[in-house]
């Protein structure tokens, strides 16, 4: 083939191309199409997949995404009801609704993220500013708050105490949440954005707090352990009361026993020296004897001293083995 003819040949296929190429546009599932003649918008989106024609040159496709969006904000520092600053992350899904009002307004993503970050910034500085700090922290108010093992005893304990315990809440995250949807929703939709979802991806407090906070969960801590103290000893001081109590009525009751045992052997034991002693005279004499020896023996000790009767019961029978003076022998007569 001829070199000439051969380069004319690749030159009307390369002119075919590209006028192929400006006439056929194809649209993906993820893309809805908007056409633009000199710079406006005609007729409606395309929004259907598959091999569409333009007018050549004069017409320019703009490709949309038809998928869900996101968007994550960045970390916002607000003051809540309260007057307690904190850090607050969000993030939300969005997509394209109207997309030729989205093209008319905004053109891009870029520019659809800057007034995302302009109306979810707002509305949830807006919401934060509205409730209080506990309100933001837990989900929603239906959920009963967890008490640990530690909290639930020094509750039940004699010491009332309502440490670890949330107070109760109104809202809750979850309605915050929603009505900064409600609240940027209509906004958006003057873009033709649809919000799909808000959600407060983090919570963060303020370093110049965080140290404050620190010092409130050590104090109730302590709280806690000087609660679990008193509950101790006072529980310590009635075991020793209780023992105490056992001991003595333990004691009583034994020496009660052993007096009885003692009297009961006293009162046999003298039924026996009664019935041995007073057989005859002769054996009570005896007893009387031994006992006063008895006697003798338990009063009468090393450097003793007594005074005592000469008519008295107790010095008689002294008297009686005293020994005899002698008589002085008679003088003879001279």
């Amino acid at each position: 083939m001829n070199p000439s003819r051969l380069i004319g040949f690749f030159f009307v296929a390369a002119i075919a191309a590209m006028l192929l190429n400006s006439v056929c546009y194809t649209v993906d599932q993820t893309e809805q199409v908007i056409i633009t003649q000199f710079g406006k918008p005609v007729g409606d989106p395309i929004i259907e997949p598959g091999l569409h024609f333009k007018t050549p040159f004069i017409q320019e496709v703009n490709r949309l995404d038809k998928r869900f969006l996101e968007w994550d904000g960045a970390p916002v520092g607000i003051p809540t009801k309260d007057k307690t600053y904190i850090h607050v992350e969000t993030f939300a899904r969005w997509r394209i609704k109207e997309p030729l009002q989205y093209f008319l307004r905004l053109r891009d993503e870029r520019s659809a993220q800057s007034r995302l970050e302009d109306i979810l910034g707002s509305e949830t500085r807006n919401a934060i500013a509205r409730h209080e700090l506990i309100e933001i922290v837990r989900t929603d108010k239906e959920r009963k708050p967890m008490r640990d093992e530690s909290l639930k005893a020094a509750a039940t304990g004699s010491i009332a105490t309502n440490l670890g315990t949330l107070p109760p809440i109104s809202v809750g995250r979850q309605k915050i949440e929603t009505e900064i949807k409600t609240a940027a929703s209509g906004k958006l939709a003057e873009f033709g954005i649809e919000l799909l979802d808000v959600r407060l991806k983090r919570v963060d407090y303020n370093p110049d707090v965080l140290e404050r906070i620190y010092q409130r969960m050590i104090s109730e801590r302590q709280q806690i352990a000087q609660a679990f103290r008193s509950e101790g000893e006072g529980e310590a001081a009635r075991i020793a009361g209780q023992k105490e109590r056992d001991l003595n009525e333990i004691q009583s009751a034994a020496y009660r026993q052993v007096q009885q045992i003692r009297g009961e052997a006293d009162a046999k034991a003298t039924g026996i020296y009664a019935k041995a002693y007073t057989q005859s005279p002769e054996a009570a004499e005896f007893y009387q004897f031994m006992k006063t020896l008895e006697t003798y023996r338990k009063v009468l000790a090393k450097d003793s001293m007594l005074v005592l009767s000469t008519d008295g019961e107790l010095f008689d029978l002294l008297k009686r083995f005293a020994p005899r003076a002698k008589p002085a022998p008679a003088k003879r007569a001279p």
